[in-house]
Formats: structure tokens, sequence, C-alpha cells
């Protein structure tokens, strides 16, 4: 294994080591943004009859066929049908129902006109009124056929298929509230480091609050996961070694911040090689340099940098793709733009650089990146205020004002197209 891989070959390789989880049947609300585990199908033909796709009069369109503002054909309302009743009388030469959106259509009838172009003669528009057209209508104008949407037995939403909000309703009117979906992974989140207090405590001289948990948590809860935040481990091999070695037991993720360079009380190298595999030492991006991977008893371990900045990086770039793939998402890379550069911007070293930036849409459609003035990777309010991460890729050598960059969106789902 090489030391140090590219993030693309770092992103495959973990994604070759996980899989989509068992699946689990969850309610329909549940299952909204999550990822249908088999094809759904609808019961009954969807809508189950032919209705008035608006409020007017049912009619045969061949009796208006010479109808216009010169020559009206009138005709007599027999009936009224609203939503939710039925109308199964005949509708004789010179007659038509009035009709409610959502009604069942008459099986005598065959075309509606909508209400606000057709003139009242006498009545008030209700049955016992006469009514005129002024303009022929079409065969089957403005009708909602049976079985228009879905037939009984179709498939509606496809294994694979992300359910949306619009899919949620399009189920419950094929009588489906219960959805089958890959479970999702739980994630035990460990920080690592003798110098980290709860965010609770005031820290004293020489001691942090372990900011990074929170963080790495939201990430892995934004990332669909459910994550759990367990106790801080000191910089202690053995210590660390038993906290991982129960944690892959009782998690299906487990993701580590801290300890992960190769420093006198850097321990998470060793502690996966002396429980598992060791897959991943090094990844040639900045920040993010020093990320572990490796599977110990099955369950995928990765260890992340204490930086911040590092570690959000490796998660949103390597980890995220992982959790996805295990609900059973196929998208797992964000969708990315190209951009002008707001200002010149220096590289200092060969590796892939991701700055954290603000992107801008001007006036003439084109895109605009600002970087964060400040880049250091120990800050978590720099990430908070950017939207997007410009990419400058591997090798020597800053990019200049107006030069164009990738911009990896931040916050935009990776099924969105772009």
């Amino acid at each position: 294994m090489a030391e140090m891989i590219s993030l693309e070959e770092a992103r495959d390789l973990v994604l070759s080591r996980v899989e989509a989880l068992d699946v689990e049947t969850v309610g329909l609300l549940e299952a909204v943004g999550r990822v249908a585990a088999a094809d759904l199908k609808s019961d009954i033909d969807v809508s189950p009859f032919a209705h008035s796709a608006m409020d007017g009069f049912a009619v045969h369109a061949a009796e208006l066929e010479a109808a216009s503002p010169k020559q009206p054909v009138e005709l007599d309302v027999i009936a009224e049908v609203a939503a939710g009743e039925t109308y199964d009388g005949p509708i004789a030469a010179g007659q038509c129902v009035r009709i409610m959106t959502g009604a069942p259509l008459p099986d005598a009838a065959d075309a509606v006109v909508k209400y606000e172009i057709v003139d009242v003669v006498s009545g008030d528009g209700k049955p016992g009124s006469r009514v005129a057209f002024t303009a022929a209508t079409k065969l089957r104008s403005n009708i909602r056929e049976a079985g228009e949407e879905a037939k009984a037995g179709e498939t509606v939403v496809s294994r694979g298929e992300v359910l949306g909000s619009a899919g949620a309703g399009f189920l419950a009117g094929c009588g489906i509230v219960e959805v089958p979906v890959h479970r999702r992974p739980r994630v035990g989140i460990i920080s690592i480091g003798s110098e980290l207090v709860d965010p609770t405590d005031l820290p004293t001289p020489g001691k942090i609050r372990n900011s990074n948990s929170y963080a790495l948590a939201a990430c892995a809860q934004a990332a669909g996961a459910i994550p759990e935040i367990l106790p801080i481990v000191a910089d202690d091999e053995d210590a660390l070694a038993a906290v991982v070695a129960q944690a892959v037991k009782d998690y299906d993720f487990v993701v580590t911040s801290g300890g992960a360079s190769n420093g006198d009380f850097d321990f998470i190298k060793p502690v996966v090689e002396r429980l598992g595999e060791l897959l991943i030492t090094t990844v040639n991006m900045r920040p993010g340099k020093a990320q572990t991977f490796g599977v110990v008893e099955g369950t995928p371990v990765f260890g992340l940098p204490g930086n911040p900045a590092a570690a959000y990086c490796g998660f949103e770039m390597i980890i995220r793709p992982a959790l996805r793939k295990m609900q059973g998402y196929s998208s797992f890379v964000r969708p990315s733009v190209m951009a002008k550069l707001a200002a010149d911007t220096k590289k200092s070293d060969k590796r892939r650089l991701f700055l954290r930036s603000t992107l801008r849409k001007e006036a003439d459609g084109t895109y605009v990146v600002e970087p964060a003035k400040n880049q250091s990777s120990g800050l978590f309010g720099v990430i908070q205020r950017s939207n997007c991460m410009a990419v400058l890729p591997e090798g020597e050598g800053g990019r200049t004002k107006g030069d164009l960059v990738e911009c990896v969106l931040l916050d935009v789902a990776e099924e969105t197209v772009i």
C-alpha cells in the first residue's frame, strides 16, 4: 500500500468495504428522504375513476361542435355532482350536469367545460338553470382519466429511489403507508486526547473543550446516520484499543478524531493495525493528510485528524459517502461548479487544497468564489460561514484572481443536478 494515496483512491477503498445495511420497515413519513429497499406497487388504479379537473359542466362534446359567440348552444342543467358523490343517470340531448373539481365524471358525459367560460341564461347555474356555451370543446377535455398516474399492480416507486415529500403523497394514494428502507448506520464518535474536557466544563490551563465530537456527530446525522458520542479517551494506546474493540461490536461505523499522525501520542494507527486490518494512513489532501482507515471485526474504523477543518474535510469527502452507501444511496459525491476566484490565492505545497469559501452568483449568472482569509485548520467558525470548498489541484502554484476553480457545494445534496 502506498504511503499516501489520492482522495479518489481513499474514497473508493472505503466504499469497497461497506455495503447497504439490512432492511427495516418504517412509517411513510419516516421514510421521506430515505432509499426504498424494494419496488413499491399500487393496489388500485390512481385515480380509480375518471374525474373532473375543474369546476364546470359535464357535457357531450359533439353537442357543442357548432357553438360560437354568435350562435351559442344552450343546455339545461339537470343535476349537480360534488366531489365524493356520483351521478349515474342519463344526460339527454340538450342537457348537462354541473360538476365540481375531483367529482367522478358521469358515464353519460365525455367532456367538461370550465364554469368561468359558460354563461348563465337563467337561474343560478345549478340544477334547473339554463346555460349557454360559446365555443366548442374537445373530447375528454378537462378530465383526469382513471389510472392516469398509476395502474393497479404497477411499480410506483422503484428500489433504490429516494423518497421525496411528493412521493409520500403518491404512495399514500396507492395505499402504501409503510416502506422498506435500509437501516440507518449507528456511528460511534470517539475523541482522543488527554487535553480534552467536556463542553460543559470550564477548561483549566492546558485543556480545551471537546468540540470535534459534536461537529462529527452533526456531520453523521446530516448524512442520515444515527451518531452517538462516546466518552473522551486519553492518549493511551491500551485504553484506546479497549474502547475501539468495544465500539466495533456496538456500532456499524466507528469514527475517531485526534491521534492520527505519527507523534509519540498518536495511537489510532497502531490500534487499528493491532486489532484488525489497516488500509489507509495518509491521503493527498490539505487539510486532512493524516487519515486512518481500517476494518476491525468487520466494522469500518476511520481515524480523523484532531484539527477541526482537517476532520471536517475528511468526513465530508470520504466518510459521508460511505454512510450514504450503507443506507442504499447511489450518489456519493457532492455537486460542484466552476467559479472565478475573487482574489489571488497562494498554495504552499503539492497536495490538493480545499479552501473554506463563500460562493455567490453575479447578476450575469457567473459564479464567484471568495476563500476565507483565515484558512487555519484549527477553526470551526470559518467552516460555519462557508457554503463551499474551493479546490486547488495537486501540484505547485496558487491561482490568480479571475481564474476558474472547482467549488464543492457543501449545502447541496448529492442527487442534485447542477
